[in-house]
């Protein structure tokens, strides 16, 4: 099979895509007879999946002959305004990958995304909780077949707990002792890029969601009869602040890779994430063991067992304007099967949100069953990324701020509820 997949700089299109914004719309019906050679042009931000992708849709173009997948990668930082001018020209994806939840809306309202109900099968045995992050907010259409769960827990080193006779903290008690154990022998506990702000909300309900209340809290405040400046939400940012003696002095001034190489060099024993980070993981540095766990319930938890908070995290949808919709459907109701949900999970070492999958990987399988053990939403991802400011944005500023020295759990909970209210409205 020929190669599809190309890897492109955001710089290098930038005009190309400009251009392209500014050309007559293409017909928004198109379809093609079954004997027409399509060629599907399929989007992402996942330029570090470029060959899994290849192996992937191969595997579907052999069971879907006269249908070519043309798989494009551009720069994650780069990709939300490329795919909005790619859609909003003649030139966009037939397939494109799009974001969830909130970040999702834009191309939803702009009319840049094709309905999928009723037209995919087998989306319906997807979890609801995970089919939210694929619908219009106003509408409740599905636009999108969900690509993945991410699931948020505390991932370490297993060669450094057996250096120092440490095991995985089954109590609070236990989790501080072990952390306080690590700094005596001048290893530093835990490693996190406090310097890129996105991700202090993950390291925040890591170690929160327990204390507020995980998806209970999530009830309340949606509804209205809880804001963030609530006792619970407060004590928990009490916790992301103790947590600080456990990071690297400098933590503000550390980027998200520098962290990563922390881990993985293993200058730091643990590492706070997603399990997005497993794939990096095994790719920086294939001999290190890894293992994972649930944060043990701090003192006056309000939830009753430990968590990972979870969110979707990426979709696949077709272009309104694609020339190719009957083929694109084909790729959407293949994306929508368990062997694909098995190739997401064999190639791209990711979650898939399609049921029934099975994780080989030790270390994939027990993040999976920690998850499974205990689940709460990634609450800000999740509920608070549908208008400006957005919730993840305004809580990593802060605890930026708080882990400086310049405000306090409190501060940090009054100016995230400032913020959001600025267009959330409980109850709607």
């Amino acid at each position: 099979m020929r190669r599809r997949t190309l890897t492109i700089a955001a710089a290098a299109l930038g005009s190309a895509l400009v251009l392209s914004a500014c050309a007559p719309s293409a017909p928004s019906g198109g379809s093609q007879t079954s004997d027409e050679e399509v060629t599907l042009k399929v989007w992402s931000w996942r330029t570090e999946d470029v060959e899994a992708y290849n192996s992937i849709f191969d595997v579907f173009e052999e069971a879907h002959p006269g249908i070519t997948v043309e798989f494009e990668a551009f720069q994650n930082t780069e990709y939300n305004q490329i795919l909005t001018t790619g859609l909003a020209g003649s030139d966009g994806p037939d397939v494109p990958m799009v974001r969830a939840y909130g970040q999702l809306q834009p191309n939803i309202e702009a009319g840049q995304l094709e309905p999928i109900d009723g037209k995919v099968d087998g989306v319906d045995e997807i979890a609801p909780s995970v089919l939210a992050g694929a619908k219009g907010k106003s509408d409740g259409k599905l636009y999108a077949v969900p690509l993945a769960t991410q699931t948020l827990q505390v991932f370490y080193n297993k060669a450094i707990f057996e250096e120092h006779d440490l095991e995985v903290p089954k109590t609070w008690d236990d989790f501080i002792e072990l952390n306080e154990d690590l700094l005596a022998a001048g290893v530093t506990p835990m490693a996190l890029g406090a310097k890129d702000a996105w991700m202090l909300p993950i390291f925040s309900d890591i170690f929160g969601s327990t204390r507020y209340g995980g998806s209970a809290f999530e009830e309340k405040i949606l509804d209205g009869s809880a804001t963030f400046e609530d006792p619970d939400y407060v004590e928990s940012l009490q916790i992301v602040a103790d947590m600080q003696k456990y990071l690297t002095p400098d933590v503000v001034g550390v980027s998200y890779t520098d962290s990563q190489i922390q881990f993985t060099s293993g200058q730091a024993a643990q590492f706070p994430g997603g399990s997005f980070e497993i794939a990096t993981f095994r790719t920086q540095a294939p001999e290190l063991e890894l293992g994972s766990y649930q944060v043990p319930l701090p003192p006056n938890a309000v939830s009753e067992t430990p968590v990972s908070p979870a969110y979707a995290d990426g979709n696949f949808a077709v272009n309104s304007k694609s020339e190719n919709k009957d083929a694109a459907f084909e790729l959407l109701n293949w994306l929508a099967t368990p062997e694909f949900g098995q190739l997401v999970a064999d190639e791209l070492n990711q979650f898939s949100a399609i049921p029934g999958v099975e994780y080989s990987d030790e270390v994939m399988k027990e993040a999976w069953d920690n998850y499974q053990d205990g689940q709460a939403p990634y609450l800000l991802l999740v509920d608070f990324r549908y208008g400006e400011p957005q919730g993840t944005a305004v809580l990593g500023e802060q605890v930026q701020k708080m882990f400086l020295g310049q405000t306090d759990p409190a501060g940090v909970a009054g100016a995230l509820q400032a913020g959001v209210s600025q267009w959330f409205v409980p109850g709607e």
